[in-house]
């Protein structure tokens, strides 16, 4: 680090003194040349520049000691004033060295994000992401090319942009679907998973026999009774609901055995076996493990002509 020299300051100033002397010096002379004066009584009379020039160095005699070391002071200060900014510089340099680092990785990883993003958004709206091709699973009663043919005003469109409030429309108007779900298979793909309404017994009408599921929704229609479906006698649909509820807890078995099942609230479920023997459920909680204690009454007293499993903790047969 270059500290302030206070002999080099005033020989710095002392050459600055010098200089201005040899200005006036050189413009005097220009005068005297100019002038109507003889040259030997120019030269013979000296005058104060010649003084000036002799004690200070000027043009007419040679530069003093004292001067050079002024001229020398003068660059070494301008030198080190030089070294210093560069020497601040260079510091800066070392002390921002992490901050640049760190700006630097953030613009590029900035840079690829944003550019990740635009190669994926323009591939996923542009014409390689059109939907070609809808897949339906799950589907035993509705036709598969019902829903296809449903969905064609889709087909086109890029994958992001399927219209799914128009396919939830579309599909809420099939009554045989009780819930569905949508996956998209890029490039080019839907698929739609179907989940259909379980009917659970048939209704007897004027016309015939109506299969219903647990919500009364209409599955079909016939003129005669379903085979393997009870029969339903339940008028509200909260007794609706629990001989639903009932029916579904009953294993495979006991289901196809099913009559009829009668109900006017939740809590007095009655079913009717084939072949005679009653049941009364009770309530419809707690069911699944009602069919179990059924299915073992059943196997201990298969001649029974009525079970009653309302309490399942304490079953009764007769």
């Amino acid at each position: 680090m270059i500290l302030f020299d206070r002999a080099a300051a005033e020989a710095a100033a002392a050459a600055e003194a010098a200089e201005a002397e040899r200005r006036a010096a050189r413009k005097n002379k220009k005068k005297r040349g100019g002038s109507n004066t003889r040259p030997d009584q120019a030269s013979s009379t000296p005058g104060p520049a010649s003084e000036a020039g002799v004690a200070s160095g000027t043009p007419d005699g040679p530069p003093s000691q004292q001067a050079r070391s002024a001229w020398a002071a003068a660059a070494a200060i301008r030198a080190a004033k030089r070294d210093r900014k560069r020497y601040e510089r260079a510091e800066v340099r070392r002390f921002t060295v992490a901050s640049r680092r760190r700006r630097r990785t953030w613009l590029i990883s900035g840079g690829a994000l944003l550019a990740m993003v635009l190669v994926v958004a323009g591939t996923a709206f542009s014409p390689m992401m059109a939907l070609r091709i809808v897949t339906v699973e799950g589907a035993q009663r509705v036709a598969p090319t019902q829903i296809v043919a449903a969905l064609s005003d889709q087909l086109g469109t890029p994958l992001p942009l399927i219209d799914l409030g128009a396919v939830r429309e579309k599909l809420a108007g099939m009554s045989l679907i009780q819930s569905y779900s949508t996956e998209s298979h890029p490039p080019d793909t839907l698929v739609i998973r179907i989940v259909e309404r379980d009917p659970i017994g048939a209704r007897a009408t004027d016309a015939g026999f109506d299969l219903v599921d647990s919500a009364g929704v209409l599955i079909s229609s016939s003129p005669e009774r379903p085979a393997g479906y009870p029969l339903l006698d339940a008028p509200t649909p909260t007794a609706l609901a629990a001989a639903g509820e009932v029916v579904r807890a009953l294993p495979a078995d006991l289901r196809s055995s099913l009559d009829s099942v009668k109900a006017t609230t939740r809590d007095d479920v009655t079913l009717q076996l084939a072949g005679g023997p009653a049941v009364v459920w009770g309530s419809a909680d707690g069911s699944v493990l009602k069919a179990t204690v059924l299915a073992r009454l059943l196997a201990v007293a298969p001649g029974a002509a009525h079970y009653d499993v309302s309490s399942p903790s304490s079953p009764v047969y007769s």
